[in-house]
Order: structure tokens, then C-alpha cells, then sequence
């Protein structure tokens, strides 16, 4: 059974390739749905489009690119990706009868946020967010905005309370990040403890103060 991810407008791609590379090189299989908004996001931080009729190449450009922004700098196999557009609301996961691990939003907008809390199922992402509840499957929320209003945070307390697990896009560094991408993969690697996929994303918390500090 496939994981869903769905990318919504929020900055933060990077963390989304992040995730999505994890998956693919855990051996699982993906349904993919990008929202329209997403687009415009990944469009402006990275420069690519992503379009229907060419889905798996702009995927395959955009999970190679470093959150540096540099090229070719990962090589993934987007094989075990299967792409839904946003606006399919036919789509196979817009069903509880569609069989699925889970789903993962990284990153997410409070727009998408709200949408889900509230039950709108406005576009495919928040259909298929909406059925993974009604069906008590794993609902991994990775918001990314700051600061906070009211409102979020009460729908973030009615997604909490729905049964999805709510993790923040707030990177630490107690891992000894020396590089953009460590922060980003602390973030992709939380989002995956979160759904109970293994990685190896990041370096784990042993107890030893001063850990990460680099040696000279």
C-alpha cells in the first residue's frame, strides 16, 4: 500500500524532496498530489514547473536538486511514484475504499491547515486528508508558518484532536547540522518518525552533551 504526500502552497519544497527521496529509498510506493498553489511555490524556490503531461520528469529535476538550490545533486528513482493531479477529485485516493498507509502534508500551508480542520475538501489534497481521518489512518501534518494566529492554532488543536500527528517544520541542532540540507532532513526525518517509517536522516539524541559540536 502507497503513502500519500501531498505538497501544499507553504514555503518549503525542499522539505517535501526531502520526504519523498526517504520513502522511495525505504522501498515504499507514493501517491503524489500537488496542489495548484505548490506549484507556484516550487516554481518560485526552485524554478521548475510542474506540470501534468510531464510529471515524472519535473519530479525526477526537483528530488535532485539539493536544498541549496544546486542540481543533480541527488540521483532518485521515481519509479515508485504514482502522481494525481489536485483537481481530480475521481482519484483514487479521494475513496476510504482506496487502500493506504497514511498521508503526509509537508509542507503545510494554514490555508491547507484550515481546509482539512474544517472538512472543506476543496481540492484532491484536502479530500484525500479528510478520508485518511474518517478511516483512522496515519495523518502526518507538517506545518510551516510563523507566527501563529488563533484560528490555526485552533484548527491545529482540531487535527490534534481528529488523531493526526502535528510536526512542526522547526528544525534543531542538537544533530550537528553543518549544511542547509541537515536542517531540512531533521525536519523530513521527524515527519517520517512520525509515521513510522525508518531513515537514516539524521543523527538521533544519545544523551551525550556536547555531541554535536563539530571536532577540530
Amino acid at each position: 500500500m502507497p503513502w500519500i504526500v501531498g505538497v501544499s502552497g507553504a514555503s518549503g519544497t525542499p522539505y517535501a524532496a526531502a520526504v519523498l527521496r526517504a520513502l522511495l529509498a525505504a522501498g515504499e510506493s507514493v501517491d503524489l498530489v500537488v496542489s495548484r498553489a505548490s506549484r507556484l511555490t516550487l516554481l518560485d524556490e526552485t524554478g521548475i514547473s510542474f506540470r501534468d503531461a510531464h510529471w515524472q520528469q519535473d519530479l525526477r529535476e526537483w528530488l535532485a536538486r539539493g536544498a541549496d538550490g544546486k542540481p543533480d545533486t541527488f540521483d532518485p528513482d521515481v519509479s515508485g511514484v504514482r502522481h494525481w493531479s489536485a483537481g481530480d477529485l475521481a482519484a483514487g485516493p479521494s475513496s476510504g475504499s482506496y487502500p493506504t498507509k497514511g498521508m503526509l502534508i509537508v509542507p503545510a500551508s494554514t490555508a491547507c491547515v484550515a481546509g482539512v480542520a474544517l472538512g472543506l475538501s476543496k481540492d484532491l489534497l484536502q479530500r484525500a486528508a479528510s478520508v485518511t481521518l474518517k478511516e483512522r489512518r496515519r495523518l502526518v501534518v507538517a506545518v510551516r508558518e510563523t507566527p501563529l494566529d488563533g484560528r490555526t492554532l485552533k484548527h491545529l488543536v482540531t487535527l490534534d484532536d481528529a488523531g493526526a500527528s502535528v510536526v512542526p517544520a522547526s528544525p534543531a541542532f542538537y544533530a550537528g547540522a553543518t549544511h542547509i540540507q541537515d536542517l531540512v532532513d531533521f525536519v523530513a526525518g521527524r515527519v517520517l518518525d512520525a509515521a513510522g517509517v525508518r531513515h537514516d536522516l539524521y543523527r538521533r539524541w544519545r544523551g551525550d552533551l556536547g555531541g554535536a559540536r563539530p571536532t577540530t
